[in-house]
């Protein structure tokens, strides 16, 4: 079901109630159009807090630059707030032309992960994490479980590779030091996170 506002006093009082409930967490603003996603079910929110954890002990010291379990990201010096968008995951490492705003990054993280829920619109966001200069998105998909690894490549986020659990395949980061892939698992797959030297290895 979509739903159109047209009165901007509702408009406010209904992000005001968002934001006073924690609700807008996820919300997004695509080029002025308020996107409210659905607040992320615990697994959702487990797997980010959890691979965030991953990317920090795998990318130690001052290479990591910072790391963050959702950032927002916007690609407007001013007015950032009509265009942006929030990565379950970001990676600025050090070197990043990206600018530090304190509410925001201006410009897009060296590498993001975004988990897809029911009825959001991740894959719909390929332009703009491109247009940022995102290096690398893992999309962790859960109906059914798959990943997906996209690299930014003449201005677009262009499909690598996939894992599921039943090939396994792994997907490598030219990012970082480190490769991902899905594992058979119950109550679901395990997504593996193995760091390049191969001896730390990480089950999420």
């Amino acid at each position: 079901m979509k739903m159109v506002i047209l009165d901007p006093a509702e408009q406010r009082s209904l992000v005001r109630r968002r934001r006073a409930t924690g609700a807008d967490r996820y919300d997004e603003v695509w080029g002025g159009v308020y996107v409210m996603s659905p607040l992320a079910d615990l697994e959702h929110q487990k797997l980010a807090t959890l691979l965030a954890a991953v990317i920090i002990q795998s990318v130690p010291g001052d290479e990591a630059g910072e790391i963050f379990a959702g950032a927002n990201v916007s690609d407007r010096p001013d007015d950032w707030k009509k265009n942006y968008r929030c990565p379950d995951v970001a990676v600025y490492l050090a070197g990043n032309p990206a600018q530090h705003r304190g509410s925001h990054w201006l410009g897009g993280p060296d590498f993001a992960i975004e988990i897809i829920s029911r009825h959001d619109r991740t894959r719909k966001k390929l332009p703009f994490y491109a247009s940022v200069g995102t290096g690398e998105l893992l999309v962790v998909d859960r109906r059914p479980w798959e990943l997906e690894l996209y690299r930014r490549s003449n201005d677009a986020m262009e499909l690598v590779g996939k894992s599921d659990a039943v090939s396994s395949s792994p997907l490598s980061s030219t990012i970082l030091p480190a490769t991902f892939r899905l594992l058979p698992g119950e109550p679901r797959p395990w997504i593996e996170v193995v760091h390049t030297d191969g001896i730390r290895t990480w089950l999420v």
